[in-house]
């Protein structure tokens, strides 16, 4: 058996046994004691792995080279319970046994692997424990007005202030990109202003976006998002209220303009950011916020008419709209006429430019015609199953909602003239239409059981226009278009 020996010393004392002394006990526990290889770090503390004795030991490890580890004592190996178990579970990994002599550890016994199992559970306990309260900790930043940490918002960095009682803080400061956020929010709170025009326009001037080669709506709309920029007055809280969000970290009153804001909260991974905030957080910040708060509110009742029911499959050229995408760049595929045929524009090119791809061989007429046939073949095997079509009462609930959406534009356009009486009023009033937005979306995610038809034996041929839109939704996740053909990525 290849047998290995560790021992460590930070320090020279009287009253911890010396590294030559831990090599005589750990050879008694050998088998081969004069064959054991020796791996020393002295002057180095146990506080973390990073030390050459045991990182070459583990290398050995890794290498097939050792089976057994003999230590004087545990704390020899590591002081962190955390460091000792992801370490055993190495050991583990490669069958590698370990004994220690002080503690009487010896995994090649039924008493020596409990104990460590025991050592496992204490180590996962410290995992969520320090887990828990790195969460504490964040909160608390995030109550206190200070940036709890990582990458700040385009336009700002990381700093720090001196707080009430003298402490050194995290905050934000403004830099000189913030010029471009400035220009952002106040061009897209025209009415003839788009994300995509925005976009392109600040690519084609190089200005460079943040962790990307160029902007585009996703960029843009993240920076409008945001109330970090916002002077958040008492029309912010109200606005946040009528989206949901409870918790609120600072009283009404507090709200009055001279901060920013932040918003924080967990979500499921297929959300966008800003979609479901009623469970997160509202905070103001130690920094003050740049953006009118008008300005602000007029961009997020813009961006909130962007998201509509089925938005992403909202194409009315094709009943695969939404699904077909570029096959060299990955982005969505648009569909434009011209003299009554219908082509394939790619939005990496014409929204990103930063794909080559100037145009498709493959018309939109034959790619329904290819995915309509292996449709056909897929619920020809399933004429048994059960497939699920909305019932007729969707576009009395799609009524109301174009409605509630024109009644909210409406009000979004007077308030470029309100003053501060009417703006109150018209706050209010547009905290009840988004309430029933809201209402009316939710229908559309989580219909009743009694507005749900079932068909069976379903032709595909048959179906008409959102029947077949419905169908591709269902077994399909994307359709990758190039030059030589498609490629189907099916749900199933």
């Amino acid at each position: 058996m290849a047998e290995a020996i560790y021992v460590r010393q930070s320090k020279d004392k009287k009253d911890s046994l010396s590294i030559e002394g831990q090599i005589d006990f750990c050879r008694r526990e050998c088998s081969h004691p004069e064959a054991a290889s020796v791996y020393t770090d002295r002057g180095f503390s146990g506080k973390n792995t990073k030390r050459p004795g045991f990182q070459q030991m583990m290398a050995d490890v890794q290498a097939g080279k050792i089976e057994k580890i003999v230590v004087y004592r545990l704390d020899r190996l590591s002081r962190s319970i955390t460091d000792f178990g992801e370490l055993w579970q190495e050991l583990e990994k490669y069958s590698v046994d370990f004994v220690s002599v002080n503690e009487r550890f010896d995994t090649t016994t039924p008493v020596g692997r409990a104990m460590i199992y025991i050592i496992m559970v204490f180590a996962q306990l410290e995992r969520e424990t320090i887990a828990e309260r790195v969460a504490d900790n964040y909160y608390t930043r995030i109550t206190k007005g200070s940036w709890p940490g990582g990458p700040a918002p385009y336009g700002m960095k990381n700093a720090k202030i001196t707080s009430e009682d003298g402490r050194k803080v995290p905050t934000l400061e403004y830099t000189e990109e913030f010029d471009i956020v400035q220009e952002v929010f106040t061009r897209y709170a025209l009415d003839d202003v788009s994300l995509g025009e925005i976009a392109k326009d600040l690519t084609a001037r190089k200005i460079p976006c943040k962790k990307r080669k160029s902007w585009d709506n996703v960029a843009v709309a993240r920076i409008l998002h945001s109330p970090v920029y916002v002077m958040a007055d008492e029309t912010i809280y109200r606005y946040y209220q009528s989206k949901g969000v409870t918790n609120f970290s600072n009283s009404f009153e507090d709200f009055d303009g001279t901060s920013s804001a932040h918003l924080v909260g967990k979500r499921k991974g297929n959300e966008r950011k800003y979609t479901d905030v009623a469970d997160h957080v509202l905070s103001l910040t130690n920094f003050p916020g740049r953006i009118p708060a008008d300005i602000w509110l007029l961009c997020q009742h813009k961006l909130d008419q962007n998201r509509q029911v089925g938005n992403a499959f909202k194409g009315k050229h094709t009943w695969l709209s939404g699904l077909l995408k570029c096959a060299d760049c990955g982005y969505s595929l648009a569909v434009r006429l011209w003299k009554d045929r219908k082509y394939l524009c790619c939005s990496g090119r014409n929204n990103l430019h930063i794909c080559d791809k100037k145009s498709f061989s493959l018309h939109v007429d034959e790619v329904e015609k290819a995915v309509a046939a292996e449709l056909e073949k897929i619920l020809d095997e399933c004429n048994q199953e059960q497939v699920m079509i909305p019932d007729d009462s969707a576009a009395k609930y799609q009524e109301e909602l174009r409605d509630v959406e024109a009644q909210i534009q409406n009000l979004v356009s007077l308030m470029k003239e309100a003053n501060a009486v009417s703006m109150k009023y018209i706050n209010t009033e547009l905290e009840k239409l988004d309430l029933r937005k809201a209402e009316l979306l939710n229908m559309f995610k989580n219909p009743a059981e009694d507005k749900k038809q079932f068909y069976q034996g379903i032709v595909f041929h048959k179906l008409n226009f959102e029947e077949k839109k419905l169908a591709a939704q269902a077994f399909i996740e994307r359709i990758n278009v190039a030059d030589d053909g498609i490629e189907i990525v099916w749900k199933i």
